[in-house]
């Protein structure tokens, strides 16, 4: 598995594992299905592991801490999320989570980008997981708190990384603009970009990745099917864009893209986990999964070999930027 190197030397696998599958996203993941998750993305060669408090409020940190646990810890990477405290909730303990994920509603979220509730957060997550430490800290979708998040929360984030508790700091959203804000805001290493930097979606082209670039901070690409548009060889009519049903211009779009794929001998999946690589302030591309089968055909697909050709002809019919060709 290749690697990149971030600005102050943590390496990561051009492949990473987001674990909200194991926090029982959209329905339960078993335990064997949990192992399996894990043991094969090692086997694999994957060495970056991202999770969060909000995925199955604290279910996955628990089970992605436990699978790593016996895992020699300077080997892998590690990252998990700020900004949601897991708070009890007895009274809703018979109720199930109204967030996505297939868990009780209790604990429940508590939004708190304070430095006390930063603070909270982190050692709360590193009871959960079980690790010693942190590579990666993110600030998680501040975009209605973002005021306090970038300034009392990033700084919570920068003494703890000062303090040698954690490598990297930074912030996670579906939206370029406020990171790039963050960028100039403050002294943050990593970002991660949900859905914006994808062969559907250039958001992040505008102000983030040249900023990115420019001040030497890595970016780690997310949501890089869109919700499922570009999951598949062939986009199904009922395909999925940002959770909604993709509006009939994107999935044309999609389906231009996929011929020109298909004449290259690459399936649209390969092209869209290969193309924000691309960008030279991309340091890894994050797919999440469940079981064996789901993340050895992520890694099938991020070890493709994609002919500068297709790059080429994309550009040449306008599907992608002539810089990324």
């Amino acid at each position: 598995m290749r690697t990149r190197v971030t600005m102050r030397g943590l390496e990561l696998t051009e492949l990473g594992l987001g674990a909200a599958q194991l926090g029982n996203l959209y329905r339960e993941t078993t335990e064997e299905e949990v192992a399996e998750t894990i043991d094969t993305a090692w086997d694999a060669g994957i060495r970056y592991f991202d999770t969060a408090p909000h995925y199955g409020v604290g279910l996955s940190e628990r089970r992605l801490g436990a699978g790593l646990r016996t895992r020699p810890r300077d080997e892998y990477v590690f990252s998990t999320k700020v900004g949601r405290l897991l708070v009890p909730s007895p009274d809703t303990a018979h109720e199930r989570d109204g967030h996505g994920f297939d868990v009780p509603a209790d604990p429940v979220r508590q939004w708190d980008f304070s430095r006390d509730g930063i603070l909270r957060s982190v050692e709360e997550s590193l009871e959960r997981t079980g690790l010693d430490r942190f590579d990666i800290l993110y600030l998680h979708d501040p975009d209605d708190h973002f005021e306090q998040a970038s300034t009392e929360g990033i700084g919570a984030l920068i003494e703890l990384r000062e303090q040698g508790v954690v490598r990297a700091v930074g912030a996670g959203m579906n939206h370029a603009a406020p990171l790039a804000e963050l960028i100039r805001r403050a002294d943050v290493d990593i970002l991660m970009c949900a859905g914006r930097f994808t062969l559907l979606d250039d958001e992040a082209l505008g102000d983030l990745l040249p900023l990115a670039e420019e001040r030497g901070i890595a970016v780690v690409a997310a949501a890089v099917y869109n919700s499922g548009l570009l999951s598949k060889p062939r986009p199904a009519p009922d395909a999925l864009y940002d959770y909604q049903p993709a509006p009939a211009a994107l999935l044309e779009r999609a389906n231009a893209i996929a011929d020109l794929c298909e004449a290259h001998g690459v399936t649209l999946p390969e092209a869209a986990v290969a193309y924000p690589l691309r960008h030279p302030a991309v340091a890894s591309v994050v797919l999440g999964a469940r079981g064996r089968a789901q993340v050895a055909q992520n890694a099938d697909r991020a070890a493709a070999s994609i002919p500068d050709a297709l790059w080429n002809d994309l550009a040449a019919a306008g599907l992608i930027p002539k810089e990324l060709a």
